[in-house]
C-alpha cells in the first residue's frame, strides 16, 4: 500500500474564472458568476440566471487550441482547458503524461451538441456530433489532447460524480495500480439540463440562497476542473509542489428516492463520517467544511441535519459556494475541491454569499463574509440524486 496521497497541480475553469489565479480573486473578493444567460440559446433566457463560462463555442476552441475541424462538445473544451493548466501546475512532462492515468467524471456529456443535430440526425445528417453525446466522449477528448496513456475512465454518478473520480483514483494510487492520475470533471449548460431541473421545479429565477430560510431552488452552472494527484514519495522524488493531501473519502447512498436525500440526511452523514474514518481524524479536526449546499429545500435542510449528527453541538466553520458559480452538476465536486485547497493555501474560508436569515429546523448560520484564520483541514461535499453522496477531506500541504 502506498503512503499519503497528495496533490500536485490544479486546473479550473468556471464562471468565476479561467484559472486558478482568476477563480481564487472572485472567491476573496464576493463576486458571483451568476448573471443571465448570453452564451445558451434557449426560450427561457430571460428567465433564469446562471453560472455562464462567457465564452462561445468557437472562442473556447481556440481558448483550447485544438482542430477546428473535429466535431467538439463544450463539455470537452472546458475539461481540456482545465486539465492542461492542472498538468502545467505539476510540471508534467510528456514522458510522464505516458503513464498518468485520467478519471474524468460528466453528468450531461455532450449534450450541449447532440440537442442540436437531433433532429437532423433522424434524417441521416450530422453522426459525428451524435458520437459526442455520450458522457465517455469528452474523457477521451481530453486523454487524446492532452496525452495521457496510463489509464482511461469515466465516472457519472449525478452531482458527485467528480468527487468519486478522486476517490477512485486516491484507491488506484493506494493499490500501487498507477504512477499518476488526473482526476476531476466537467459539465456544460444545456437547454436538457434547464429544461429538467425546471421540470423538477428546483430552479431559482433569482440568485440562489444556500442555506437560507427563504431559499427556493438552485442556480445552474458550467466550468471544469482537475487535480493531479500522486503518493507523497513520487511528489518529492519529481520535487513537485505539494498544494494538499488528499487525506479521506466516503460514499454513501440512502437509497431514498430519486431525486431527494433521506429525511435525516442519511446520505450525508455516512459519507462524511467514512471520510474521517479513513483519514483518522475525529469531527474536531475538520476546520471548514465546503457544503453541498445547493439551495434547495431538501439539500440544505437534510444536509444541516446531517452536519448536526455528525459534530453535535460543535459544526465547524461551512459555507456553499454554489452562489458563485452556480451548480456545475458533475464538475461541481472538482471545482469545490479546488476552493477547499484554496482555503488551505492561503488561510482563508470563503463566505456564503446571499446569506440573511437562518433555516428555524436547524438553526445554522454558515460564514457569510471573507474569514481568514488558520485552517488545517477541510471537508467537501457533493450530493448527487440517487442518493449517490460523496465527501471528500484535505489537509494543508
Amino acid at each position: 500500500m502506498a503512503g499519503d496521497i497528495v496533490v500536485t497541480g490544479m486546473g479550473i475553469v468556471s464562471a468565476i474564472g479561467l484559472g486558478v489565479m482568476e477563480t481564487f480573486h472572485s472567491l476573496a473578493n464576493s463576486h458571483t458568476g451568476v448573471h443571465p444567460l448570453s452564451i445558451l440559446d434557449t426560450v427561457h433566457k430571460n428567465e433564469f440566471v446562471m453560472g455562464e463560462v462567457k465564452l462561445s463555442h468557437h472562442e473556447l476552441i481556440k481558448k483550447a487550441g485544438v482542430d477546428v475541424n473535429k466535431p467538439w462538445t463544450r463539455t470537452a473544451l472546458l475539461g481540456i482547458i482545465a486539465a492542461r493548466e492542472a498538468i502545467s501546475n505539476a510540471g508534467l512532462l510528456p514522458e510522464e503524461l505516458k503513464t498518468t492515468g485520467l478519471i474524468s467524471a460528466s453528468t450531461v456529456g455532450g449534450m450541449d451538441r447532440s440537442e442540436l443535430y437531433y433532429k437532423g440526425f433522424l434524417k441521416g445528417e450530422h453522426k459525428e456530433n451524435i458520437d459526442t453525446h455520450h458522457a465517455g466522449d469528452s474523457t477521451e477528448k481530453i486523454a487524446e489532447t492532452i496525452g495521457t496513456k496510463g489509464f482511461l475512465s469515466t465516472v457519472s454518478t449525478a452531482c458527485s460524480s467528480s468527487l468519486n473520480s478522486q476517490i477512485l483514483g486516491a484507491k488506484m494510487l493506494r493499490n500501487g495500480l498507477l504512477d499518476r492520475v488526473i482526476v476531476g470533471g466537467t459539465d456544460a449548460l444545456s437547454r436538457f439540463t434547464l429544461n429538467g431541473f425546471n421540470t423538477l421545479m428546483i430552479l431559482d429565477r433569482n440568485h440562489c440562497r444556500p442555506f437560507d430560510a427563504t431559499r427556493s431552488g438552485l442556480n445552474l452552472g458550467e466550468g471544469a476542473a482537475f487535480l493531479v494527484l500522486e503518493t507523497e514519495a513520487s511528489a518529492k522524488k519529481s520535487h513537485r509542489t505539494i498544494y494538499a493531501h488528499l487525506k479521506g473519502y466516503g460514499n454513501a447512498n440512502d437509497a431514498n428516492h430519486q431525486t431527494a436525500t433521506s429525511d435525516n440526511g442519511d446520505g450525508p452523514y455516512l459519507s462524511m463520517q467514512k471520510a474521517l474514518k479513513v483519514a483518522g481524524l475525529a469531527p474536531g479536526d475538520i476546520d471548514y467544511i465546503n457544503v453541498h449546499g445547493t439551495g434547495t429545500e431538501n439539500n440544505d435542510l437534510t444536509e444541516g441535519k446531517a452536519l448536526l449528527r455528525l459534530f453535535n453541538d460543535s459544526v465547524p466553520l461551512f459555507s456553499s459556494t454554489k452562489a458563485y458559480t452556480g451548480h456545475t452538476l458533475g464538475a461541481a465536486g472538482a471545482i469545490e475541491s479546488v476552493f477547499s485547497i484554496l482555503a488551505l493555501q492561503h488561510q482563508v474560508v470563503f463566505p456564503n454569499i446571499n446569506f440573511k436569515t437562518v433555516i428555524p429546523e436547524i438553526n445554522l448560520k454558515p460564514v457569510t463574509s471573507v474569514l481568514k484564520k488558520p485552517v488545517k483541514h477541510v471537508m467537501t461535499n457533493s450530493f448527487g440524486f440517487g442518493g449517490n453522496d460523496s465527501s471528500v477531506i484535505f489537509a494543508r500541504g
